[in-house]
């Protein structure tokens, strides 16, 4: 039959860590065998962890060499510049977001199987502590009922049978037999320094473990609320926020690094013991028992023999010789001195009792119960925990490369935001397409109304021009102020040009005089060229808010507006549209503008009942 311990194979993983060179502080190389009392070794493992500082070295030197050149560079102002840069960001966030979604998934199942399997070496540390403190409690209880309980009944059963030298050569057979099991069971190990040893590295691991748990734990949820950080400042481009997140970055970094190490270290040293645990327990075990023992129970070859066979064997011929004789006793001496029967019934009972004993100490010093404990932990440490430990490294670098992207994308992102605001600072306030005088209007309270007096001033006297409907002033541009239902007095029906499709009968004021008009608009007197109004090209695309004219003349900008739709419109003055445009829904008031406030009209929708 083959040995059980080909059950226990070292994985690839194993195998592979333990090929990584061992080096120690000045570079020279270092046995790989796992002794981590040797110094040498020690700095082995310690040179692991200063590689991951190395490499947190040059990373930090990297990200500033690329800050600096970030910060120092000078990009041209266009909009082709902005859209890429604005691009390039996007695509920097969203792959560092991947990257640390993927490094927290990964993170979370590494420290699941680490600790899963921590906690099975630690089951199969207090089984075999169970165990071996069942061996240690059978062995004394049994030695005290032979050397005390028996050797009391065996004393009174002396004074009562001291006439009869056939029962006492009896009684002294039973005493030498009691001796000689108590002789054998003095050979058999004492655990009891194994027992404590184990107890203490369970304690230790346990605590160890539990803190380790506790860190990563914490790490996932800093690295969580940095990323949650990154995403709510670029959707709502804080500066805060976006401050916030790179120290955090930052330290987060440090921490990924600082794991890796540990990782590292931790890995290697893992894979050492798991490729030869066998070794390392033999030498360990050395001084406190016989390599015999510990092979038998290492190895638990079924067809090799138990070094206990010859004291357990021992042990059960000298019970049954003294049941034997104590039958004897019963059957012989009970008749004469039945004073004695109730020694004789209670030694009877003792053997009986060790008997059992026997038993229980054959099954527990077995070796497949113990093997068994022996492998679970095998698998617990070079198996999960083993695996755990790569998977956690991986995360350390995934997150070390995510927040090194964020880092990058840091920088861009706030001059990004800051050119940004300061496009809107140079637009003028007065623009109507800023939208610093959309929010603007929203807090300050309407300007005044200016009024329109619009007068004929010629030689065949003056008429007062007609005042328009008070409106409120509104910079907004045309698409959000002819859209908005709040804008037109929450009334939906008006589109971007007002007048198409609602047709209207002529005004009944006669039309002035061309004399008039020129005499009142004062063409040849201010130097304003003539017009054609149906020849005139089409205005440049302004907010339909603000049409400035003069009173008589015909504006380029109402021609423009109402050409295709209402044509005999399209020669009359703006003091002769202001009803008939009123009865249209749009009203005719004085606005700001480049003219004189009473030479400029503004035409604005007017609410329907």
């Amino acid at each position: 039959m083959q040995a059980a311990r080909v059950e226990y194979i070292a994985p690839w993983w194993v195998v592979w860590l333990h090929s990584v060179p061992h080096l120690g502080l000045r570079l020279q190389p270092v046995d790989s065998t796992f002794s981590p009392r040797d110094k040498s070794y020690q700095e082995s493992l310690l040179f692991l962890a200063l590689v991951a500082a190395v490499c947190l070295g040059l990373n930090l030197i990297f990200l500033a060499a690329y800050l600096a050149c970030v910060c120092c560079c000078r990009q041209e102002d266009t909009a082709q510049t902005k859209q890429r840069q604005s691009c390039c960001i996007t695509w920097m966030a969203v792959l560092a977001g991947l990257i640390c979604c993927a490094a927290m998934g990964i993170g979370f199942y590494g420290n699941s199987e680490t600790n899963d399997g921590v906690y099975q070496l630690m089951y199969s540390l207090e089984d075999a502590n169970h165990t071996f403190s069942g061996i240690d409690a059978l062995v004394s209880r049994t030695t005290e009922k032979m050397k005390v309980d028996l050797e009391q009944h065996l004393a009174r059963l002396s004074e009562i049978l001291a006439t009869r030298g056939d029962y006492m050569q009896t009684l002294k057979f039973i005493q030498q037999m009691a001796g000689s099991v108590v002789a054998q069971l003095s050979g058999l190990p004492m655990w009891r320094e194994v027992t404590m040893e184990l107890t203490q590295l369970s304690e230790q691991t346990g605590y160890v473990e539990h803190y380790r748990w506790l860190s990563y734990l914490l790490l996932f949820i800093l690295d969580l609320v940095i990323c949650l950080m990154a995403c709510l400042g670029l959707a709502k481009r804080s500066k805060c926020l976006l401050a916030s997140m790179l120290c955090c970055g930052a330290l987060s970094l440090l921490l990924s690094w600082a794991s890796l190490a540990a990782d590292a270290a931790a890995a290697v040293g893992t894979s050492d013991f798991c490729v030869a645990p066998d070794t390392f327990i033999l030498n360990i075990t050395e001084g406190q028992i016989s390599t015999e023992v510990t092979r038998y129970y290492l190895y638990c070859s079924q067809s090799g023999s138990s070094p206990f066979q010859q004291t357990l064997t021992t042990f059960q011929r000298a019970l049954t010789t003294m049941q034997i004789q104590i039958a004897g006793l019963l059957q012989f001496a009970v008749p004469l001195f039945p004073t004695a029967e109730k020694d004789m019934l209670a030694i009877q009972l003792l053997l009986n009792s060790s008997e059992s004993s026997l038993h229980q100490l054959t099954a527990m010093l077995d070796c497949r119960g113990l093997h068994k404990d022996y492998l679970d932990a095998l698998t617990g440490v070079c198996y999960d925990g083993l695996q755990g430990l790569l998977y956690l490294g991986l995360f350390s670098l995934l997150a070390a490369l995510a927040f090194s992207i964020m880092i990058c994308a840091g920088p861009r992102a706030w001059k990004h935001f800051t050119t940004r605001n300061r496009d809107y600072n140079d637009i003028d306030d007065d623009d109507p397409f800023n939208p610093q005088a959309w929010r603007m209007a929203a807090h300050n309270p309407p300007r005044g109304q200016l009024h329109s007096f619009c007068s004929y001033s010629s030689g065949l006297g003056s008429q007062t021009s007609l005042q328009p409907p008070a409106q409120t002033i509104s910079n907004a541009p045309v698409s959000e102020y002819m859209n908005q239902a709040m804008l037109f007095g929450r009334n939906p029906r008006y589109e971007n040009v007002p007048l198409i499709g609602r047709a209207s009968p002529p005004p009944t004021k006669p039309k002035a005089s061309g004399a008039q008009e020129a005499s009142c608009c004062g063409r040849g007197a201010a130097g304003i060229p003539d017009q054609s109004p149906m020849g005139a090209e089409d205005p440049p695309r302004r907010p339909a808010s603000l049409l400035p004219c003069s009173p008589h003349q015909k504006c380029p900008q109402v021609l423009g507006l109402l050409r295709g739709a209402i044509p005999e419109l399209a020669a009359w003055p703006c003091s002769h549209l202001h009803p008939t445009l009123a009865r249209r829904g749009v009203a005719v008031r004085n606005g700001p503008g480049q003219m004189p406030p009473s030479e400029s009209c503004m035409f604005s929708p007017v609410p329907q009942p």
